[in-house]
């Protein structure tokens, strides 16, 4: 792909055609991968070194802190990141290809229909990967985790201190406010294609 080409599909991602859109840009890429990248790291970092369980031996804090943590929150939520700005990626390569102007893409009906697909994907991705951390994480971090090690051939429950429980409940909400904000901007960007469509409002 040309520097031409590249540049062009930069400018698509970075600069969407919608004010919204613009907005939801700058919020996704710098608040939440910012909050993800710097207090993410700081909160989650060092939990697995400090998880421990009793009677304290190594292989019985490994075997319930993977049943405590099937994936880790990180890799989550950075795997959400990534799968989430998949549909609008591909939207902008394929405008990128067939040299598609960002002013074009509202006022053709084909253009601002893909477009609007693109972003109701996202509003998908995002309600599944919503539903998902509720699963894996719940609403709230215990101080306790009562764990089985019953694989391990030893019948008894292992009583585990989960390290830093109250900072990770103040991020599970926050990852959670992230989501539903990130939402409600997809609808509104909707909303705004649609209202464009309309003429209710000009376009750029």
């Amino acid at each position: 792909m040309s520097p031409n080409y590249m540049r062009s599909f930069s400018e698509g991602c970075l600069r969407p055609p919608t004010v919204i859109g613009q907005f939801h840009t700058l919020f996704f890429g710098s608040v939440r991968m910012f909050f993800l990248g710097v207090l993410g790291f700081a909160v989650y970092g060092n939990e697995a070194l400090h998880f421990s369980c009793d009677p304290d031996k190594r292989e019985v804090n490994l075997f319930c802190y993977n049943q405590f943590r099937p994936i880790t929150p990180q890799v989550f939520w950075a795997l959400q990141l990534v799968i989430v700005l998949v549909p609008g990626a591909f939207f902008h390569l394929y405008a990128t290809c067939r040299s598609i102007k960002q002013e074009d893409i509202l006022q053709k009906s084909f253009y601002s229909g893909f477009y609007m697909f693109s972003v109701f994907l996202r509003i998908v991705l995002e309600t599944v990967a919503f539903w998902l951390q509720i699963q894996l994480f719940g609403f709230k971090v215990g101080a306790i985790y009562m764990c089985d090690v019953g694989a391990l051939k030893k019948k008894f429950v292992s009583r585990c201190m989960v390290p830093e429980h109250f900072e990770k409940t103040i991020f599970l909400i926050a990852m959670y406010t992230f989501t539903v904000i990130t939402v409600v901007l997809c609808v509104a960007e909707i909303f705004e294609i649609s209202c464009r469509r309309l003429g209710f409002l000009k376009n750029q």
